[in-house]
C-alpha cells in the first residue's frame, strides 16, 4: 500500500475514533436521566469491586483489610479505563453502522422512485412486472419505455455484485438507457454503446448482463440483443423461442460485438423476461423444467405461478420478472395506440 494511502486510511480511523469519543460513555451518563446515572455509577461500583475480589481472592470489603483500599481503587480505575475504551470502539461502530443504514433506507427510497411500480399500458398488450431486491438495495433494472411509431422498449439488466454499488450502477444503465432511447431505440445501438460507456467509466470487476427488446405493437415483431443474460422466452400456442445471446456482458471488453435478433409475438402469445435470480431461487434439480412447466400451463395465472416458484431457503439474489402478454384480438385494435 503507498504510504500516502496508509496516512490517508490512518487519518480517517483515527478521526472517527475521536469523533465516536464525543459519544462515549461520559457523555452518555451525563444525558442520562438522574435515576439512570445513578444505577450506571453503581454498576461500575460493583464491577470494579468484583474485579478487586477476583484479584485479592477474598470478598472481605477493603476498608476492613489494611491497605486492600489501594487495591480496590487501582481496580475500579483499570475497569473504568478499560470498559471506556471498549465502549469508544463499539460507538464508533454503532455511528458508522447507523450511517450506514440511513444511507440504505435513502437509497432504498431513491431506487424505489428509478424502479416504476405500475408501468405505463401497452396499447394491445398486458405487462405485469415482479421486482424483489435480495437486500435494502438491490442490482436489477427493468424498464418499459414506450416510443413513437407505435414501440415500445423492454430493457433488464442484472448487475454483478449486490447491494449499494449493484444498486448504482444500475441506476446508470437507467439513465444511459432512457438518454440513448430517446434518440436510437435500436438495440444494437443500446447494447454497443452501453457496453462503451461502461467500459470507460466502470471498475474493471464490474460489468452487467442485459436485455434490450423492442417490440412493434402494431405486428408483433421482436428486434433483441441479448447481453450475455438469460434467455427470455417466448411462448404461446404450443411453441416456445428462447432469445438466446447473442453478444458478451456490458462492461468487459470495449470492442465486443453485438448481433441483433427477431421474432415475433404472436396474438394470444406472451414474452417472458428475467433475470438468474428466478431461476435460482427455484428448488430441485431441474429448476428450468419446472420453469417451463409453468409457462405451458396457459391456464393459471402465469405470474402468480411464477412468483410461487420462489423458494425463500433458495433466494439469495434479486429477482426480476417483467412478463408480456398480448391480447389475442390485438391485430384488430393495437391501431388505436
Amino acid at each position: 500500500m503507498p504510504f500516502h494511502v496508509f496516512k490517508s486510511t490512518l487519518g480517517k480511523s483515527i478521526g472517527s475514533t475521536e469523533r465516536a469519543g464525543a459519544h462515549s460513555v461520559d457523555s452518555w451518563i451525563r444525558e442520562m436521566p438522574k435515576s439512570k446515572r445513578r444505577i450506571t455509577w453503581f454498576a461500575y461500583f460493583i464491577q470494579g469491586y468484583a474485579i478487586y475480589c477476583l484479584w485479592t481472592r477474598s470478598l472481605v470489603w477493603p476498608l476492613m483489610w489494611p491497605n486492600a483500599m489501594v487495591v480496590f481503587l487501582i481496580a475500579l480505575v483499570m475497569y473504568y479505563v478499560g470498559g471506556n475504551l471498549i465502549n469508544r470502539m463499539l460507538t464508533a461502530e454503532l455511528v458508522r453502522k447507523t450511517q450506514l443504514e440511513a444511507d440504505q433506507i435513502a437509497a432504498r427510497q431513491i431506487q424505489q422512485t428509478l424502479t416504476p411500480a405500475k408501468v405505463d399500458e401497452v396499447p394491445g398488450y398486458e405487462v405485469e412486472t415482479f421486482y424483489r431486491p435480495f437486500r435494502e438495495v438491490g442490482g436489477d433494472y427493468f424498464d418499459v419505455i414506450d416510443l413513437d411509431g407505435r414501440r415500445t422498449l423492454f430493457a433488464v439488466a442484472d448487475v454483478s455484485g449486490k447491494g449499494m454499488p449493484a444498486a448504482l450502477l444500475a441506476a446508470n444503465i437507467q439513465a444511459l438507457v432512457r438518454s440513448i432511447a430517446n434518440l436510437e431505440a435500436n438495440p444494437l445501438a443500446l447494447a454497443r454503446q452501453i457496453n462503451k460507456h461502461l467500459c470507460r467509466y466502470t471498475p474493471s470487476d464490474r460489468f452487467a448482463t442485459a436485455v434490450f427488446i423492442l417490440l412493434n405493437r402494431e405486428t408483433g415483431e421482436l428486434t433483441w440483443v441479448n447481453a450475455g443474460h438469460n434467455a427470455p422466452i417466448v411462448f404461446g400456442s404450443g411453441s416456445v423461442t428462447a432469445l438466446e445471446t447473442t453478444g458478451m456482458p456490458l462492461g468487459l471488453f470495449p470492442g465486443a460485438e453485438y448481433e441483433a435478433g427477431t421474432s415475433t409475438l404472436s396474438p394470444g402469445g406472451a414474452l417472458l423476461i428475467f433475470t438468474d435470480g428466478l431461476t435460482d431461487s427455484i428448488s430441485g434439480e431441474n429448476a428450468e423444467k419446472r420453469l417451463g412447466d409453468a409457462l405451458a400451463d396457459r391456464s393459471a395465472d402465469t405470474m402468480f405461478t411464477l412468483k410461487s416458484l420462489i423458494d425463500p431457503n433458495f433466494n439469495e439474489d434479486d429477482v426480476t420478472i417483467l412478463l408480456v402478454k398480448r391480447d389475442p384480438d390485438a391485430a384488430s385494435n393495437v391501431g388505436l395506440g
